[in-house]
């Protein structure tokens, strides 16, 4: 049995500092060992004692939680805990184990906690590397680290690489169970998109592969801001 993960909270807003710790109460695999009102108490905190678990936010005064990361070497693991959805993109570059937006729901805080312990328990997910696909009489390795993004064109699909692209028979959901979950996400109905493609976030507009423009679905906006960040745990 994993033993119980050590969390810290550190957050500049008392309600949501008794969320949180009401929320880590309920789940039998979190212990929570401090509680802090900014990354300055933070810092001085873990020099004391150590934790697998930062519940951080991002926006605090002094310090953000950004900064704090950067600039801490060995950093216990990190969920983000924030209002500004602005951020998903610099969480996942800093390899945060999940980004919760506030307000946080109890179901999506255990979706959290149950990363955070998938990750310590030393979980792995089996990816699958490429597939094939018929095309031009031919059928064609596509390798999924450099396969962009997926387009629905009616009874066919358009796969994207850096360098061509190809069509075959098939439809985006025939596709999509294909590929392994959680390097491509569906951020509109006719679109596929690989995370690892993905360079900026403008509006409702994802900017992928350098001169791609993949529309985000109003309707799940807040969605893909959370997997953008969550599916980099998958690929591990």
């Amino acid at each position: 049995m994993t033993p119980a993960i050590k969390c810290i909270i550190t957050d500049d807003e008392p309600i949501a500092r008794k969320g949180l710790q009401g929320y880590i109460e309920k789940i039998d695999f979190l212990e929570l060992t401090g509680v802090c009102e900014d990354a300055i108490q933070l810092n001085s905190l873990l020099k004391q004692q150590p934790a697998d678990l930062l519940l951080l936010d991002i926006e605090m005064p002094y310090v953000t939680g950004i900064d704090f990361l950067k600039n801490t070497p060995n950093a216990p693991k990190v969920i983000f805990t924030t209002a500004y959805e602005q951020y998903a993109i610099k969480g996942y570059e800093l390899d945060v184990l999940d980004y919760l937006l506030k307000p946080i729901s109890f179901e999506r805080f255990l979706k959290a906690a149950n990363k955070a312990y998938d990750y310590f328990a030393g979980a792995t997910t089996n990816t699958v590397n490429y597939l094939f696909i018929k095309t031009d009489n031919k059928l064609e390795k596509v390798t999924l680290q450099e396969l962009l993004f997926v387009e629905a064109m009616e009874n066919y699909v358009a796969l994207y690489t850096p360098d061509k692209k190809m069509v075959t028979h098939s439809t985006l959901k025939a596709l999509q169970e294909k590929l392994p979950a959680g390097q491509f996400i569906q951020p509109h109905k006719s679109y596929l998109v690989n995370i690892q493609c993905i360079q900026s976030i403008e509006g409702n507009i994802l900017h992928v592969g350098g001169k791609y423009q993949i529309p985000i679905s109003k309707y799940q906006k807040e969605e893909i801001m959370e997997k953008i960040v969550n599916d980099k745990l998958l690929r591990k």
